[in-house]
């Protein structure tokens, strides 16, 4: 079971590093606005170099790392690409988790206690930390929120102290890297047909 809890949210976090993408500030301008201002400032920021404005590659990245990027939102481009069936089966992988937790708590007196975090009128991210007491045994268990416009969801579980997204981040990583999205894909499905 804890090698199941600890690998669910890694695919997704490595796409949206420090700060979150989510924490960015509204940005009001008309969408025609954003394109022309960031287009504009990558192109002006190209000329203004030496090293892009001869073509060096290097440079050139670091201008659209810092000029084009923050206008992007590339977990959703990703989503669009590869996303749906990655998608489909982590969340499987993460709804059988959970019922597996569920499972070995029925029957059993269950207690949970919540603490509500400290937040500022305009947070956009938080954590609840819980603590669940089945018998005589007592456990933490934290979960980070994210605000959306629908409200606010769960996005990462730490349980044992072990963050979800840092322990499948590292999982993943390896299956990536020897076969792929596809790779991960059979993974995650061959996992999921495990009873």
């Amino acid at each position: 079971m804890k090698t199941t809890i600890l690998l669910t949210s890694a695919l997704l976090a490595p796409l949206c590093s420090a700060p979150p993408c989510w924490a960015q500030p509204a940005d009001s301008r008309p969408p025609e606005q954003v394109v022309k201002t960031t287009i504009d400032q990558v192109m002006a920021a190209v000329h203004a170099d030496p090293g892009a404005g001869s073509g060096d590659p290097d440079a050139t990245y670091r201008i659209v790392q810092q000029r084009f990027l923050p206008a992007t939102d590339f977990l959703l481009t990703t989503q669009y690409a590869v996303g749906e069936a990655v998608f489909r089966q982590f969340q499987t992988l993460l709804a059988r988790t959970y019922a597996l937790q569920l499972t070995q708590i029925q029957g059993q007196d269950t207690r949970f206690k919540y603490a509500p975090p400290r937040l500022a009128a305009d947070a956009l991210d938080a954590v609840v930390k819980t603590t669940v007491q089945t018998g005589g045994d007592t456990m933490a268990i934290d979960y980070r929120m994210r605000k959306t416009g629908a409200g606010w969801k769960i996005y990462d579980i730490n349980m044992m102290g072990a963050w979800m997204i840092q322990v499948y981040r590292k999982q993943f990583a390896s299956r990536l890297a020897a076969g792929g999205m596809d790779g991960l894909v059979k993974y995650l499905a061959a996992h999921n047909e495990m009873p």
